[in-house]
């Protein structure tokens, strides 16, 4: 079976939650695209969904410029969703009234099952349902042929349908945690008014995948960049898993890694997959031209002319190759299609720094369709070992902007050793997976201690500990402070040259993750 026969599409009015509106429908085991609202009445054709889902978005569909669909979507023939302000769409496009609240509804809720349909199949008439509302606008009347399903103390259209065609409206977000059954009703939309088999996995995704690169590629030969990211590996495996000696992998090793990270990278690609691999020693090329450098940007730069220049010169010696793979991801592509703002073309230096404008290779994209945690998914699938599958962010420029300051080799070794440490630990309290990055980072300050009978002088850690979602925002996290002792103690006795650990307490925003 095409696993891309039953698809959802999932028109963009720029809300905040779209991205989230495709997991819960991909968790659900339904493959769903999101596209712009001006999406034409071909393209809607073709693209031939078996269900349509309109976002929410911050307008008012009575203001001038608000964005529109195609009238098309409402007579294909398949069931549609509006939520939030795609309720107020059906009911403006299909002939109700739609007018500003007298307040903004913003927060949790509950409404009452008034008709056991569509998205409140699996409910009884009269029940009372947590939701999250987050709106300005609200229905004052339904088209006709629309009917209210649920309703709540100030809002009596908070849900509506047609009398007879599948065509749903909520006020609410089914989509966020804040509405805890919102899981049930996204499922009866897919399962019971689209019906759909909930078919689509990453074995499936796998297969096919594999199957389209060898159509793209055909008997060419395919560079990929391999950093020893999540992104990147799982991308180098499929890749591998298609072409097997058609694909050269290039990992540059730049003296800035985490501490034994090369060793694994080739033992696991090399070692265990015997994915064809090329890895560059730049090690002392990359330090001399950061020398004397301590301004954060001015490292960035020459660290991404450096690796342009470095991986440009080892592709020369890739006999025949014609395509160059990048682990761009869907949320890259979504940005193309969104109407949240003036957002343009996907990178082209998504993973490898420009490469294809220099080298004037073709693109491979496998993972293009992807979120991050489905690309995770698909790495266990294809067998890559967790260490890998589950690793923390890593900056591309590496450990040069977790050392403040100028970098030098001796001061690499010491955060490099220190985070070690603070992997270690984290790892043995069991919260590795629970944080979205921990990492020791060198900072250009030193301070008085006392280590036995001596004085010392020696140089400061900061720890940096966050959680986050998706790395837009990020709260500090509240280690415990055994663990905390822990690393400080551990740190300060086994890397000789730090003396003094702190503790990062920032969120994001104000600061950033990185302190470069």
């Amino acid at each position: 079976m095409d696993i891309h026969a039953e698809k959802v599409l999932i028109l963009d009015f720029g809300s905040q939650y779209t991205q989230l509106i495709a997991r819960r429908v991909r968790e659900l085991g339904v493959y769903c695209e999101i596209h712009g609202p001006a999406m034409s009445a071909a393209a809607l054709r073709g693209f031939a969904p078996r269900g349509v889902i309109l976002s929410g978005g911050p307008a008012s569909v009575e203001a001038e410029g608000s964005p529109r669909c195609d009238p098309l979507v409402f007579e294909l023939g398949v069931p549609v969703l509006g939520i939030c302000y795609g309720l107020q769409l059906i009911a403006k496009m299909l002939g109700g009234k739609v007018h500003g609240s007298a307040h903004r509804e913003y927060g949790p809720a509950e409404v009452e099952v008034l008709r056991p349909r569509g998205p409140f199949a699996a409910f009884k008439k009269g029940e009372l349902v947590k939701v999250w509302m987050s709106h300005g606008d609200r229905v004052e009347a339904l088209p006709e042929g629309f009917s209210p399903i649920a309703r709540t103390a100030s809002s009596p259209l908070a849900a509506a349908a047609h009398d007879v065609k599948p065509i749903f409206g909520l006020q609410f977000h089914p989509e966020v945690v804040h509405t805890p059954e919102g899981r049930e009703m996204l499922k009866s939309f897919l399962f019971t008014d689209c019906r759909l088999s909930g078919s689509w996995s990453m074995k499936g995704f796998a297969r096919e995948a594999t199957e389209a690169i060898c159509r793209q590629v055909g008997d060419g030969h395919v560079i990929c960049g391999l950093s020893g990211g999540v992104d990147s590996s799982v991308a180098a495996l499929l890749l591998h898993n298609a072409l097997g000696e058609r694909l050269t992998c290039i990992f540059v090793d730049n003296g800035l890694l985490r501490e034994g990270e090369r060793e694994q990278v080739e033992a696991v690609f090399a070692g265990r997959f015997h994915v064809p691999l090329c890895t560059v020693d730049a090690r002392s090329r990359f330090l001399s031209k950061l020398a004397g450098v301590t301004d954060p940007e001015q490292k960035r730069k020459i660290i991404g002319r450096e690796f342009i220049a470095v991986f440009e010169e080892a592709a020369r010696d890739v006999k025949g190759a014609d395509f160059l793979a990048q682990g761009t991801l869907y949320p890259d592509v979504i940005e193309s299609v969104s109407t949240k703002g003036p957002s343009a073309t996907i990178k082209s230096h998504h993973n490898v720094g420009g490469l294809p404008e220099v080298m004037k290779l073709k693109l491979v994209e496998p993972l293009r369709e992807l979120f991050k945690d489905e690309v995770r998914v698909l790495g266990r699938e294809l067998g890559l070992p967790d260490e890998l599958v589950s690793r923390q962010p890593f900056p591309g420029p590496g450990m040069a902007i977790r050392v403040l300051g100028e970098v030098t080799e001796e001061r690499l070794a010491l955060v490099r050793r220190a985070d070690t440490i603070v992997q270690e630990e984290v790892r043995a309290a069991k919260l590795y997976k629970e944080l979205w990055q921990a990492f020791a980072v060198l900072l250009p300050v030193r301070s008085v201690g006392v280590m036995g009978d001596e004085r010392t002088y020696e140089a400061t850690m900061a720890l940096r500990a966050v959680t986050s979602v998706d790395g837009m925002t990020a709260d500090w996290a509240r280690l415990p402070h055994e663990l905390l002792e822990r690393i400080s103690s551990r740190v300060i006795n086994e890397v000789r040259g730090i003396n003094r650990v702190v503790y990062d307490i920032s969120s994001k925003p104000p600061a950033t993750i990185e302190w470069e």
